[in-house]
């Protein structure tokens, strides 16, 4: 059992860490991105009780339905409505880089239990492929995501467009992920591609936000030391 739970939780722990680690400003308050994590782990069960309740009462439903509506809605939705309802607003969310953070807390978290769940009902001998999967996946949605997130929040116009992307491009990239997993005989063939234009997608953005994180900062001190000036 404690090797389950440990399998199920250590990629999800390391994948938070690269991604805050690669913070080079002000780092994130670990109780802020320990709280972030939580929420997301607590959103697998009204999820899954969704879920539930539309496969009993809808029934049949289309792969392309069960993909984008019910994995890739309903779960990046309820991160995105997390993230910007308990993050967004929040003072410690003072720059453009921080969306990465807390996008991939709340998926990490997410990831994380379903994660655990999945190696309690099938085994450890799915853990590695969960890892590279499932876990990674969740944290490079969470990490587009918290991208849009951080432009909009900084951003002097368009701050709707930046923040509804933040939605709709984890939505799309989800069910394209599980509409894979639904329809291909030989899924894998399809998913490798995916999963490496996935990673290098997420490090894109990753380097984006960055970069504005730097021009926000240096924009900040620009305008401290002309006031100070005055």
């Amino acid at each position: 059992m404690l090797g389950i739970v440990a399998a199920g939780i250590a990629p999800g722990l390391a994948l938070l860490s690269y991604f805050y680690l690669r913070d080079q400003y002000d780092s994130e308050p670990l109780s802020m991105v320990f709280k972030t994590f939580i929420f997301g782990a607590i959103l697998v069960f009204p999820i899954m009780f969704i879920q539930y309740v539309i496969q009993t009462e809808v029934g049949s439903q289309s792969v392309i339905s069960q993909a984008f509506w019910n994995a890739g809605f309903l779960e990046e939705f309820f991160k995105w409505f997390i993230i910007y309802y308990t993050v967004y607003k929040h003072v410690v969310f003072d720059e453009p880089y921080d969306g990465i953070v807390y996008g991939a807390s709340v998926s990490l978290g997410f990831a994380t239990v379903e994660n655990i769940f999945y190696l309690f009902s099938n085994g450890l001998e799915f853990a590695l492929g969960r890892a590279l999967l499932p876990v990674s996946s969740h944290a490079l949605f969470g990490v587009i995501m918290g991208y849009y997130l951080g432009k909009g929040k900084f951003s002097e116009k368009s701050k709707a467009k930046w923040i509804a992307l933040a939605l709709l491009i984890p939505l799309v990239l989800h069910g394209l992920y599980d509409y894979i997993l639904f329809t291909m005989k030989d899924w894998l063939a399809l998913m490798v591609p995916f999963m490496i234009f996935l990673w290098w997608l997420g490090l894109v953005k990753v380097k984006k936000a960055r970069i504005l994180s730097t021009r926000h900062f240096e924009n900040s001190l620009f305008k401290s030391s002309f006031i100070s000036e005055k």
